[in-house]
C-alpha cells in the first residue's frame, strides 16, 4: 500500500514553526499582563472603596444625624460571608465579588462602635472597565502582529535557506548528469556559512572521490585493453597460419571475438573520457540511413516518413545504427524495421523486448545473465551506441512495444530503440535536447 506523503517547502515549515512559537509566547504574555492589570486595578478599587467607607464612618459617628452617607448602608443583608466573619471579629476589610454574567462588585465594610456594620459596594465599571477593554484590545492586536511578523520572518529566513538548498539540488542534479565541472559550493554562493555549506562541501568531496575512482577504473580498463591488443593481434595472425579444419575455424572465431571485445572496450574507455569530438557534415538523414542500412543488412525494412537535413558525424551515426541493428538481429526476431521521421530514427524488432533493468537504468557494460534478452553478451554494443549518441549531442532511448498485444499504432510487441538527433549541431561538449519520449 502506497503511503500518502505531504510535500511542503522548508520556508513554510520554518514560517509555521516561528509563527506557532510567537503565538504561544504572545498568548502567554497577554494572559499574564491581563491578569496582572486586572489584579492591580481591583486592588486600587478596593483601596478607594475602603477610603470611602472610612470617610462615611467618621461622618456617621461624629454627626448628630445618623443617616449613612456616600451610598453606604447599615447592616446590609447582602454583605458577603467573608466580610461578615471579619465584622464578627471587629475587623474592617474589603472584598471582590465576581459574577459570571456581569462585572465584579467591590465591597468594603467597617464595624461601628454601637455594634452595627457600615458597608459600601459598587460595580467595577466605568473608567476601569474601559481601561481593561482597551488593554485587551491592545494585547490582541499585539499578538496578531507578532504572529504575522513571525510568519514574515519565517518566510524570509526559510526562503533564503530554501533557495540555497534548491541551488544545491540543481547543481547536484547537473553533476549526476555527467557535468563534473559544476561545484555545488560555488553554485549556492552567499557569504553565510551554515549547514548548507557543509552539505555542499560533502557533495563536492563525494563527487571528486567518485570521479577519481571512475577515472582510475577507466584508465585501468583502457590500459588492459591496450596491452591486450598486441597479443590478440598476434594470436589472430598465428591462427591464420594454422592448417584448414574445424579446430582452426574455432580458434580464428574466438580470436576474432576477443579482438572485437578489446576494440569495444577501448572505444568505451575513449567515450568515458569525454575527449571524443564529432566531425560534422550536412547530410540528408533519410537517404543516408537507407543507404547504410541496405549495405549493413539488406533484410531490414527501411521507411522514410519525412526527410530532413541534419548536421552530424556520419561515421558515428553509422556506428550507432550498426550496433542497434546487431543488437536487434542477435536478441530480437524478424522483421527488423528502421523508420526515419524528420530527425528521429527508430529501430524496432519483434522479439521479447528489452529487459526491465535496461529500461530502468539504461545500457550497462558487461551486463549478462538471465535479465538480458538472450542471457548472453557483454552489453558493450548499446553502451557504445549511447556514448556515441552523447558525442553527437543526441539522445538514445529504449522502450518495449505492448507485450501480447498491439501499440496504439497497431504494432505488436518487440524492442524499440529511438535516436533523437538535435535540432542544432552539438557543442564542443555535446548537447542534450529535451525531447518527449516516443
Amino acid at each position: 500500500m502506497k503511503r500518502f506523503a505531504l510535500r511542503t517547502g522548508v520556508r513554510w515549515k520554518i514560517s509555521i514553526a516561528i509563527a506557532a512559537v510567537g503565538a504561544l509566547i504572545a498568548m502567554a504574555l497577554s494572559l499574564v499582563v491581563h491578569n496582572a492589570a486586572r489584579v492591580s486595578m481591583l486592588d486600587n478599587a478596593r483601596d478607594v472603596q475602603m477610603d470611602r467607607v472610612l470617610l462615611a464612618q467618621r461622618w456617621y459617628e461624629t454627626s448628630k444625624n445618623k443617616d449613612p452617607r456616600f451610598s453606604t448602608k447599615i447592616n446590609d443583608p447582602a454583605l458577603p460571608k467573608a466580610l461578615q466573619r471579619l465584622m464578627h471579629e471587629k475587623r474592617r476589610g474589603s472584598y471582590v465579588q465576581d459574577h459570571h454574567d456581569g462585572p465584579p462588585e467591590i465591597w468594603a465594610a467597617v464595624p461601628l462602635s454601637n455594634g452595627d456594620v457600615l458597608s459600601l459596594h459598587s460595580q467595577f465599571a466605568g473608567r476601569s472597565a474601559t481601561v481593561m477593554k482597551d488593554l485587551d484590545r491592545a494585547l490582541i492586536i499585539g499578538s496578531v502582529s507578532v504572529v504575522f511578523g513571525g510568519c514574515a520572518l519565517g518566510v524570509l529566513i526559510g526562503g533564503q535557506l530554501s533557495r540555497r538548498l534548491r541551488k544545491a539540488a540543481a547543481a547536484a542534479h547537473t553533476v549526476a548528469q555527467g557535468n563534473t565541472d559544476v561545484r555545488v559550493r560555488d553554485a549556492i554562493g552567499g557569504l553565510v556559512r551554515d549547514e548548507t555549506d557543509s552539505l555542499a562541501r560533502a557533495v563536492d568531496a563525494l563527487t571528486d572521490a567518485l570521479n577519481a575512482r571512475i577515472e582510475a577504473e577507466r584508465r585501468v580498463t583502457a590500459d588492459i585493453a591496450h596491452e591486450l591488443r598486441t597479443p590478440v593481434t598476434g594470436l589472430l595472425t598465428a591462427a591464420e597460419l594454422l592448417p584448414p579444419g574445424r579446430p582452426t575455424e574455432l580458434v580464428r572465431d574466438r580470436a576474432q571475438a576477443m579482438r572485437t571485445l578489446v576494440e569495444d572496450v577501448l572505444e568505451v574507455a575513449r567515450l568515458d573520457s569525454a575527449s571524443e569530438r564529432a566531425e560534422l557534415q550536412e547530410i540528408a538523414l533519410g537517404e543516408f540511413v537507407g543507404r547504410r542500412i541496405t549495405a549493413l543488412n539488406p533484410d531490414v525494412v527501411v521507411r522514410i516518413v519525412h526527410e530532413s537535413w541534419v548536421s552530424t558525424d556520419p561515421r558515428r551515426l553509422e556506428r550507432i545504427l550498426l550496433n542497434l541493428l546487431t543488437n536487434a538481429a542477435k536478441y530480437g526476431k524478424a522483421p527488423i524495421e528502421v523508420t526515419v521521421e524528420g530527425r528521429v530514427v527508430r529501430v524496432r524488432d519483434h522479439g521479447p523486448g528489452f529487459p526491465e533493468a535496461l529500461l530502468r537504468e539504461g545500457p550497462s557494460r558487461f551486463r549478462t545473465g538471465a535479465s538480458d534478452r538472450a542471457g548472453t553478451g557483454h552489453g558493450l554494443g548499446l553502451t557504445i551506441a549511447a556514448g556515441q549518441a552523447r558525442v553527437l549531442g543526441a539522445r538514445l532511448t529504449f522502450r518495449n512495444a505492448a507485450p501480447g498485444g498491439t501499440t496504439p499504432l497497431g504494432e505488436s510487441g518487440g524492442a524499440i530503440a529511438v535516436l533523437w538527433l538535435p535540432e542544432h549541431a552539438p557543442t564542443s561538449t555535446g548537447s542534450f535536447p529535451m525531447l518527449l519520449a516516443d
